[in-house]
């Protein structure tokens, strides 16, 4: 297993970047700093095409920066919904594939969470006046989205819909599709069905569409979420060889009302979750996820500042040199 970031196209000229090749990082998550329908702000082709991939991938090489996942993803609400349009979009994932494939970038993270994506509705303090996010169930609007509500099952027969045709692309470019659980994963909220939000959803996806190329996003905060025991899921996702990416990081409660945590203090044995991942043979990508802003940050970038990643890194590879000479 290797640590990696996500370094946004539009935050390299920040001190992200550097800081993060300075903490020894060498693997990118790659994502596109562009408009919601992917076209680039000075009207070059869209973010899916080839020229683009490729321009992506030069970028972060021209650091030192190897791309091994894509997270971003082109306009999928449609084909979601089910609605007008959706073949549209899911040509364009094809061609984005297609794409990745030529341009050597192995994994797509992706997501079903439809017409919104994660969900908080606060942030709380946490250690030594550090910020986290937070969700409460019961402070999330009872208003459904202005789409309208969406069953599960209407869900499961899109994602379907949406798998068979991008599938067969995806085998023949060589890429992966790495499924991000919902977050929260409650379902409904807010009259929109979530259905990515429990193992047996997983086990589903994975019978949906057998695959090697279709698998796991494993968040763990998340999956901490749907059960007290990450190490057992990460041994079966993980031992049958569907856990393509990982984000690390952990969350305090329930799926209904939870705290992030810092990546040491909360309730799940990392140490147990290293060593599973070990011993199943990931050898993906894992990176840090919804990191505490610290002192003298931007609030607004909760969740993705740059000192709380600087602290997970160093806390990751601290666990994965452990756990490796462990094995020896």
């Amino acid at each position: 297993m290797r640590i990696a970031e996500i370094l946004p196209l539009d935050r390299a000229e920040t001190h992200l970047w550097p800081l993060m090749r300075q903490a020894g990082i060498t693997d990118a998550v790659a994502s596109f700093g562009r408009t919601v329908d992917g076209r680039a702000r000075d009207g070059a082709a869209p973010a899916w095409e080839y020229s683009s991939v490729c321009a992506l991938r030069d970028r972060y090489a021209e650091q030192d920066l190897d791309v091994g996942v894509l997270e971003w993803r082109p306009p999928l609400n449609l084909t979601k919904r089910g609605l007008p349009g959706r073949d549209e979009e899911i040509a364009q994932v094809i061609t984005m594939l297609t794409s990745m494939g030529r341009a050597g970038i192995p994994v797509w993270c992706y997501e079903w969470m439809t017409d919104f994506n994660w969900a908080r509705t606060g942030t709380s303090a946490s250690r030594g006046g550090s910020v986290v996010t937070r969700f409460d169930l019961g402070e999330v609007s009872p208003e459904t989205t202005p789409q309208g509500p969406i069953s599960d099952d209407e869900l499961w027969d899109n994602l379907e819909y949406f798998l068979r045709r991008v599938i067969p692309a995806a085998e023949d470019a060589g890429v992966r599709l790495a499924m991000h659980p919902d977050d929260p994963p409650l379902s409904p909220l807010r009259g929109v069905g979530r259905i990515m939000s429990s193992l047996g959803a997983y086990r589903r996806l994975i019978q949906l569409a057998p695959s090697e190329m279709n698998g796991i996003t494993f968040c763990q905060g998340n999956f901490r979420l749907m059960t007290d025991d990450i190490p057992a899921a990460i041994r079966e996702f993980g031992g049958a060889g569907k856990i393509f990416f990982v984000h690390f990081r952990d969350v305090d409660g329930v799926a209904e009302r939870f705290t992030e945590t810092w990546h040491d203090a909360g309730p799940t044995d990392m140490y147990a979750c290293v060593r599973a991942y070990r011993d199943v043979g990931f050898d993906g990508l894992m990176r840090s996820d919804h990191v505490p802003t610290l002192y003298g940050e931007d609030p607004a970038e909760v969740g993705y500042g740059v000192l709380g990643r600087l602290f997970a890194v160093g806390y990751m590879r601290g666990l994965i040199e452990a756990a490796t000479a462990e094995a020896t």
